[in-house]
């Protein structure tokens, strides 16, 4: 386990153990999927287990019935949330453009300050960023499942009504959760039903858009363009012809960074211990047949 992760752990008044002894296990290598679930088989003793990232699609089919989970949600929301705000500035002030310019380029670019922002998803990324871009005075149309109100957001709708909550949009940023039922979401039709000046943010999963359909929307430039920090595949081969738009800004997944999050994660870990030993409520619960 990761030297601030342990620490967190015996700072919240808890000791390492073998797995064999274990009553809760701490997961924090999420690229080790492999050896996940031998793990967790091991640690028989065990009946909660934390997970590091918010996204858990990786792990999604070891998931059972029998254990506890918690993941990382709403951990990293914050730093996620910067992300969204600097590429929606960017997109609107064409930096993509001015980046790659070798001699002055023509002006452009508008205000972020008033603009219709629509959000896929109103999880606790959609909550930091509705704080954080208060200040900008933006219109905000929130899309999620249960169409549930959102504290900040002008408005909140389902997935059903996605067609109409982009029709006007300035910017339409994704920031939901990889199900099943998200996978692919930006596709063909809702990229059409976007204005042809719109942009396209995505801090969620590269799946949730499609490559194919969002290129075919670049070429016949029907959207403003496009800021990802999640691609399909990722990281993004060379050559890839996303690469070659002047309007489309990719960052390497930084909207959170392990140098950024493992502070974040072991603060998660430390609480979720305390309230552990306890008997409270954790945080950043699991819904396994949700996915999420």
């Amino acid at each position: 386990m990761h030297q601030a992760l342990t620490a967190a752990v015996k700072a919240a008044g808890a000791e390492i153990v073998p797995l064999a002894h274990a009553e809760a296990v701490v997961w924090a290598d999420p690229a080790a999927v492999g050896m996940f679930r031998e793990l967790i088989d091991e640690a028989t003793a065990a009946s909660w287990v934390q997970l590091p990232y918010a996204g858990i699609e990786s792990l999604a089919d070891l998931l059972d019935n029998d254990h506890k989970w918690t993941c990382g949600k709403g951990v990293y929301a914050d730093a996620c949330a910067e992300w969204m705000i600097t590429g929606l500035l960017a997109a609107f002030r064409d930096i993509p453009r001015f980046a790659r310019a070798t001699s002055w380029p023509r002006q452009g670019g508008r205000n972020l300050l008033g603009a219709k922002i629509t959000l896929l998803g109103g999880g606790g990324l959609a909550e930091s960023f509705l704080r954080l871009i208060e200040p900008w005075q933006c219109d905000v149309t929130v899309v999620r499942r249960t169409g549930e109100p959102l504290p900040g957001a002008t408005r909140t709708v389902t997935a059903e009504q996605r067609f109409a909550a982009v029709g006007d949009a300035d910017a339409v940023v994704v920031c939901l959760a990889l199900t099943p039922e998200t996978t692919g979401i930006v596709d063909r039709e809702l990229l059409a039903a976007m204005p042809d000046d719109c942009w396209l943010l995505n801090v969620g999963r590269g799946l949730h858009v499609r490559n194919a359909d969002l290129l075919a929307a670049l070429d016949a430039a029907t959207i403003g363009g496009a800021v990802l920090d999640v691609t399909d595949p990722e990281p993004l081969p060379d050559g890839h012809p996303l690469w070659a738009y002047d309007n489309v800004l990719i960052t390497p997944h930084v909207g959170n960074t392990p140098e950024m999050g493992l502070p974040l994660l072991a603060a998660r870990v430390e609480e979720n211990v305390r309230r552990w030993l306890r008997g409270d409520e954790l945080l950043g619960g699991v819904d396994v047949d949700a996915g999420y």
